[in-house]
């Protein structure tokens, strides 16, 4: 080797080791030693993550399909997706607004809590909305036959309402032994402000409610009574195909906000109110110490790799912020009792590690 390619290699040696942090230093006895600072482990560092994973997130919604997360919140004026495969990461995406209502009308103005589901190949947004006066809000659906629901026309399909025409929110659709169902919240009169219920109803297509409403359940237990609210169900089931409804009790504009149970008899019609029994105390509820006040309003996904059952809902880090935007989205797996119930535990602590859903790339 000629000294100068030898001198050049050296150079390259030296700045090598000073990119890797090797410097000089004494040692106790006077002499020179290296020294090698050492950097947490890549896989410690990556195969974490903390709450929240949104800080403003009222009302999240995720849509599991084929290996990628959709996930959407309340936005008040607009719809948006947020697309991912890393859920966890969902912090460092951006939206994309996929609808804007218009100007005036029906369903121009308090766009809440929407949901995006994929029936029979198309893809679904259920939405509340109204024309500025609360009183007014009803359930609305938009349709997209893109197989990306980020891309493609989203198409106004009309308003989600059965006979009864009354007041109505947090809607979702829910498949049950080949038959369409649709369960929102709302109220029982034309003007019951504050005074909410669960009601069903059988559909015939993603866009039309067959008949009348049956309601199913209302406040009965004190912890439902912190302003007389059942709102925000989800239906979720087990492995045995056991069907449970969770819902969000009490005002959201208390720190009691909090989730319920509803469980369907083995068998039963979701149509008979008697078929679906309520758990006499609530699934989850504010952890203080955790800066969880009011959690509720949640949904459901598996991890990556399929193994692991988790919730995502909202809740406000301090006492009195009630349903504004310092609502934000946290994750965390829950497990299932011997019985086959979700057992859904307590919130966790914000900005503490957690290990990152099963199957979640790291990098």
């Amino acid at each position: 080797m000629n000294k100068a390619k030898f001198l050049k290699l050296n150079f390259l040696y030296t700045l090598i080791l000073m990119q890797l942090g090797f410097t000089s230093c004494k040692s106790d006895d006077g002499g020179d030693k290296q020294h090698t600072p050492t950097p947490p482990p890549i896989s410690e560092v990556d195969s974490t993550f903390t709450n929240p994973i949104v800080n403003n997130g009222p009302d999240p919604w995720v849509y599991q399909y084929e290996k990628v997360y959709y996930y959407t919140h309340t936005m008040g004026n607009r719809i948006g997706i947020y697309k991912t495969d890393a859920i966890s990461e969902l912090g460092e995406v951006r939206s994309t607004t996929v609808w804007t209502p218009p100007a005036s009308g029906p369903y121009s103005k308090n766009i809440w809590a929407p949901e995006l589901h994929r029936i029979d190949e198309k893809w679904y947004f259920y939405f509340a909305a109204d024309d500025g006066d609360d009183k007014n809000h009803r359930m609305f659906v938009i349709e997209n036959d893109s197989p990306d629901p980020t891309v493609g026309t989203w198409e106004f399909k009309g308003q989600v309402t059965s006979t009864s025409d009354k007041w109505a929110i947090d809607g979702t659709v829910f498949d049950y032994e080949g038959q369409l169902y649709f369960i929102w919240s709302g109220w029982r009169g034309d003007d019951d402000p504050g005074i909410q219920q669960l009601y069903i109803a059988k559909m015939t297509n993603p866009w039309t409610i067959e008949g009348d409403r049956v309601m199913i359940s209302e406040p009965t237990y004190d912890w439902e009574k912190n302003g007389l609210v059942n709102e925000g169900p989800q239906i979720l089931r087990n492995k045995n195909d056991e069907v449970f409804l969770i819902y969000s009790a009490s005002g959201c504009w208390t720190d009691d906000y909090k989730l319920g149970m509803l469980t369907l008899n083995e068998g039963g019609d979701p149509l008979n109110p008697d078929d679906w029994q309520k758990k006499s105390e609530p699934v989850f509820s504010k952890k203080p110490e955790h800066n969880a006040y009011g959690p509720g309003h949640n949904s459901f996904f598996k991890s990556p790799d399929g193994t692991e059952d988790w919730i995502i809902y909202h809740a406000n880090p301090e006492s009195g912020q009630g349903c504004g935007n310092n609502r934000s989205t946290r994750i965390q797996k829950f497990e299932w009792t011997e019985e086959g119930a979700p057992d859904f535990g307590e919130p966790v602590r914000i900005n503490t590690p957690l290990d990152k859903p099963s199957g979640e790339v790291t990098e």
